[in-house]
């Protein structure tokens, strides 16, 4: 294991919390070994492990792309993210209208239809 993956698993846990990780892992085979490892590295512990931008901002511009670019069920994850990044239903929401004005009001709309959902089952989860 390379410094960089330990990172990646340390930030990865950080952002999306131990128990997603943990069925993440246990779902992983030999097939998509050397997938895991490459978003592992490159994903979680480069690009979400720079100091550069605060978790929030990259919460916030993560979901704005997974939006603008179509990538729909992400869009979840993320979300369910926010909880420990920082980022504000508001932050989100002032993401998806960068979305609506530059990509297109129709996969705004669906993102914040995604987040509408995860936001209530986050609730109804901590009641």
């Amino acid at each position: 294991m390379t410094d960089r993956h330990a990172q990646g698993m340390r930030t990865r846990r950080a952002v999306l919390g131990d128990a997603h990780v943990d069925r993440a892992e246990a779902a992983k085979s030999d097939l998509d070994q050397p997938f895991q490892d490459l978003i592992t590295e490159s994903a979680w512990g480069t690009v979400w492990s720079s100091d550069a931008i605060t978790r929030r901002e990259r919460s916030m511009l993560t979901l704005a792309l997974l939006a603008a670019t179509g990538n729909f069920e992400e869009i979840p994850m993320h979300i369910r993210a926010t909880a420990r990044t920082g980022a504000s239903k508001r932050d989100v929401m002032e993401a998806f209208q960068h979305v609506a004005i530059y990509a297109g009001v129709p996969r705004a709309n669906h993102a914040i239809k995604l987040a509408k959902q995860t936001y209530a089952e986050m609730e109804a989860a901590s009641e």
